[in-house]
């Protein structure tokens, strides 16, 4: 439920590629099998029919995929001298606004999961499916204001924070005395903390041939999920979510796709 865009990654890599928190989750989760629909909103453009296609190929049920006047969401990449990535211009164009309709709704409401990215409704979609009984979850870290990000009955809350697990244990226990049920920090190389009603779990950050980490914490969100509903205790699903975001790191953008060549004109940045 949520974000959807287009990563226009710039000058060295001049790619675009499909992206966005709830988009980069639910196909990690499709590719592992699990049955996913995604409700949110493109563009009627030409980067719209792109998320959308993309979406399908990955097996994603689309009924509710909504096509708004606004432009495609969009953010652009660029990279510092040591390839770290720069998030710069975002507009968040379709998404801005969106919000699911009665009849999308219904069908929220008989989800075994939801997972909210990006979604700038000031909470409400959460607080009608917690109170429905519906497992909710949400990545916290890319939703920047304030009444976008109340945690009260989520099921799992997600978040990013580097440094030691003592750290986390703080700031995850500020969210659980908000309300949410779990907490789970993603701690880039320093590894990943849970804290839950069964206790607190660690899980060290797992080697790989690092070419892009845009889409690991996604991954790392999809692959926990995954593992919690088969069954899994906390401490597998923590490794799960490593490992998918290990190999995730192995490519360019979220999740393995046939990208399209960014434009010239927008291939360097002044």
């Amino acid at each position: 439920m949520g974000d959807n865009c287009i990563d226009h990654m710039l000058a060295p890599i001049g790619l675009k590629l499909v992206g966005g928190n709830a988009v980069n989750v639910g196909v990690h989760l499709a590719r592992l099998g699990a049955q996913v629909a995604y409700f949110g909103a493109v563009g009627d453009d030409l980067d719209g029919q792109k998320v959308a296609r993309t979406l399908a190929a990955n097996g994603i049920d689309l009924t509710h995929l909504v096509r708004a006047e606004k432009p495609t969401a969009h953010t652009e990449i660029s990279f510092d001298d040591r390839g770290d990535r720069i998030i710069g211009t975002e507009d968040f164009g379709a998404c801005d606004g969106y919000s699911p309709g009665e009849d999308a709704i219904s069908t929220l409401l008989r989800m075994d999961h939801v997972h909210i990215g990006w979604l700038n409704d000031n909470g409400a979609l959460r607080r009608r499916l917690v109170a429905a009984n519906v497992p909710v979850s949400q990545d916290i870290g890319i939703n920047i204001a304030p009444e976008n990000r109340q945690v009260m009955g989520l099921t799992f809350v997600f978040a990013s924070m580097p440094g030691a697990h003592d750290a986390a244990r703080a700031f995850a226990r500020d969210l659980l005395e908000q309300g949410a049920k779990g907490v789970v920090v993603t701690r880039g190389a320093d590894g990943s903390s849970a804290f839950l009603e069964t206790g607190e779990f660690l899980q060290p950050a797992l080697p790989t041939d690092l070419i892009d980490t845009t889409g690991a914490g996604d991954s790392f969100i999809a692959g926990f999920l995954h593992a919690t509903a088969l069954g899994g205790p906390p401490a597998a699903a923590l490794g799960a979510g490593a490992q998918l975001a290990a190999l995730t790191c192995r490519h360019i953008g979220g999740f393995p796709q046939e990208p399209v060549e960014v434009a010239p004109e927008i291939r360097t940045v002044d």
